[in-house]
């Protein structure tokens, strides 16, 4: 039996390495172009297709797949399956319907809630305490299919999305290892979607990083966390741009707001030293732990605020 193999980011190549150590026939792997990353743009290939390389591995790159030659270079594959995790692209039904058991999807969320290309990151940004992996049939519609099973994972206060797409990406082999026999078989479960509960998670823009100092703290809090390590959140520091990348709320004594503190608007700076930076909010006051200024390397707070003038009552923004 022949599995086509469709995936772009880490996320998939747990899925991914399942199979070959499964021991299933993957025939290819279809995924993204190469793009140009970081300040010199040069260009990088995604992680499933340096994965699959390192195994051997055919692998296509078509820029569009519903084009009439990206169609046609899967046809000639003659899949039995497709195997898809965070690819990238909708597949179109002329390639829906090539394989003859279908397709199917590993998709980080716990469907119907969060369809669409960026689940991980707004269910944290959302502030959820709990998302998980779907397996699911693929239809036309985005993320719309029969859905086969379920895991739930747990989000905590200590995870950013990078530690999400850890987490979800094993917890999506596992699932995938676990089900992909009944699938071959034609015995798993198809259990319709209910559209009126569906959410969706569209890819993040760059209003989604801007931070927006008169949300409140655990907002921000969230929002920070969702957007680690793909963008960062990003506010303006004397007109430059400013990126953070860590923050905390605080705890104990050191939620009491001095009266001084309360006059200022938000994003005003409240203090700093070796508790951080300490941000006025829409509700309180945040911590910035970890900071990017203009053109610099990502430091810690405390580090950064040794050497910049960051007088009590700037305003970041």
């Amino acid at each position: 039996m022949k599995i086509l193999f469709m995936g772009t980011p880490q996320f998939a190549v747990s899925s991914l390495e399942m199979l070959l150590d499964q021991g299933y026939d993957v025939v290819a792997v279809v995924t993204q172009p190469d793009r140009p990353k970081g300040r010199k743009r040069e260009l990088t290939p995604p992680p499933v297709k340096s994965f699959a390389l390192e195994r051997g591995l055919k692998v296509l790159q078509p820029e569009k797949l519903r084009s009439p030659a990206g169609v046609a270079e899967v046809a000639e594959l003659a899949p039995d399956l497709i195997v898809t995790a965070a690819y990238g692209q909708i597949l179109p039904k002329s390639v829906l319907d090539l394989p003859r058991l279908g397709c199917i999807n590993v998709h980080g969320s716990l469907l119907p809630r969060y369809r669409g290309g960026a689940p991980i990151q707004r269910s944290i940004i959302n502030g959820e305490t709990v998302t998980g992996v779907t397996l699911m049939f693929m239809a036309e519609g985005l993320d719309t299919g029969d859905m086969i099973a379920k895991v739930e994972v747990p989000i905590t206060d200590e995870d950013t999305a990078g530690t999400m797409f850890e987490k979800l990406s094993e917890s999506g082999a596992g699932l995938l290892k676990e089900w992909l026999p009944r699938i071959i078989e034609g015995t798993a479960a198809r259990i319709p979607q209910q559209d009126s509960e569906s959410t969706y998670a569209p890819n993040l823009t760059r209003e989604d990083e801007k931070l927006d100092w008169s949300q409140g703290s655990r907002q921000l809090f969230d929002r920070v966390r969702g957007l680690n390590p793909m963008a960062g959140g990003f506010t303006y520091l004397d007109g430059e741009v400013f990126k953070v990348w860590g923050c905390r709320i605080p705890q104990g004594s050191d939620t009491v707001m001095r009266p001084e503190w309360t006059t200022l608007v938000p994003g005003s700076i409240l203090e700093t030293g070796t508790i951080g930076i300490r941000i006025r909010t829409g509700d309180g006051s945040i911590v910035l732990t970890e900071v990017q200024p203009a053109g610099k390397k990502a430091l810690a707070a405390t580090e950064f605020a040794k050497g910049a003038r960051l007088a009590p009552g700037k305003v970041l923004g």
